[in-house]
């Protein structure tokens, strides 16, 4: 696959947060067919990661895909964590994932560790899209910039080394907050490709992002691939917000959306996806899934026609800005 928006040619990806039994445990029939839906569906782009599982959600990947010739799909794994071979009980949101440690190190030795790992588990030769993942503080609080540091005098160099030789196509950052993404995009030395923001530019959130890390993509052209565009499943009914409990505000504010989009017979997976992507730093879009029908239903949601009544009501009562653009525009 020759480039990112080839591989976007639908706006949507895979994303397989889910598929490293992210939540629960999810049985290996289901994940694989989760994956050829995807493929099914004209699906190329497939996002993952070593911290997903363990490195479970990229053996999965690895697996399924093997069949397929290496030129025809786009592949954006991260590296910040790389998986030791002593065993330890588990916790989080990955507590069902492998029982390997995952150790977190943005150095330059650990991020060739990283990737070769990660080309092992991939059953691939190479990788298209690199992502610094979760140097930012939702993960390490106070000592983010420190963090930061590490990963710009390490992985940064390394990347940009690795993207001139031809190893990787393009690196970024993978995080669940702007400020990181905002920080990276005003270096010189180091200037990313691409970012993968999640959580940060969805119908239900996305003022911060819109004040200056959209337009700092757009000036610096650096393309944005938005994940969790469901913020973990509260805007389809699930029980989780960005990866932890669901606040008594987010839920009025989804009740607000879901009355506004009944009344106009609108899907809100419909809404979510096709607002993410309206905006024009977006590049596309990467749903999580452990269900393969919810893979026609991402690719067949981005065609519904949306009435623009619907988004002006959503303007006017305050629930999306009057800044964000709009799909139908």
């Amino acid at each position: 696959m020759k480039s990112l928006e080839q591989a976007l040619k639908h706006k949507v990806g895979l994303g397989t947060a889910p598929l490293g039994n992210m939540f629960r445990d999810v049985p290996e029939k289901e994940a694989q067919e989760t994956i050829q839906s995807a493929w099914n569906q004209g699906v190329r782009y497939f996002d993952t990661a070593p911290f997903y599982g363990a490195g479970l959600a990229e053996m999965r990947l690895g697996e399924a895909l093997s069949e397929y010739n290496r030129d025809d799909y786009f592949i954006g794994t991260k590296i910040g964590r790389y998986i030791s071979d002593e065993k330890e009980e588990k916790e989080g949101i990955f507590q069902d994932g492998r029982p390997n440690k995952i150790i977190t190190d943005y150095t330059e030795e650990a991020t060739l560790k990283s990737i070769e790992q990660s080309l092992e588990r991939l059953q691939t030769d190479r990788l298209d899209m690199v992502f610094v993942h979760d140097v930012s503080p939702d993960f390490h609080g106070d000592e983010w910039i420190t963090k930061f540091d590490e990963a710009r005098n390490g992985a940064f160099r390394v990347l940009n080394r690795l993207r001139e030789e031809g190893v990787i196509q393009s690196w970024g950052l993978g995080v669940n907050t702007t400020e990181p993404i905002e920080l990276a995009l005003d270096l010189e030395e180091s200037q990313p490709d691409v970012c993968l923001s999640a959580t940060q530019y969805t119908l239900l959130q996305h003022e911060h992002a819109l004040q200056r890390m959209m337009p700092k993509a757009e000036e610096k052209g650096v393309d944005i691939v938005v994940g969790s565009p469901f913020n973990s499943g509260v805007l389809l009914g699930g029980n989780h917000f960005n990866y932890a409990d669901i606040p008594d505000e987010v839920l009025n504010q989804v009740r607000q959306l879901e009355e506004i989009a009944d009344s106009y017979n609108v899907s809100l997976k419909a809404a979510a996806l096709q607002f993410s992507t309206a905006h024009p730093a977006v590049r596309g879009v990467i749903p999580g899934s452990t269900r393969p029908e919810h893979n026609a239903e991402d690719v067949e949601m981005m065609k519904q026609e949306i009435p623009q009544a619907f988004w002006s009501e959503l303007v006017d009562k305050g629930l999306i800005s009057q800044h964000a653009p709009l799909p139908n525009k």
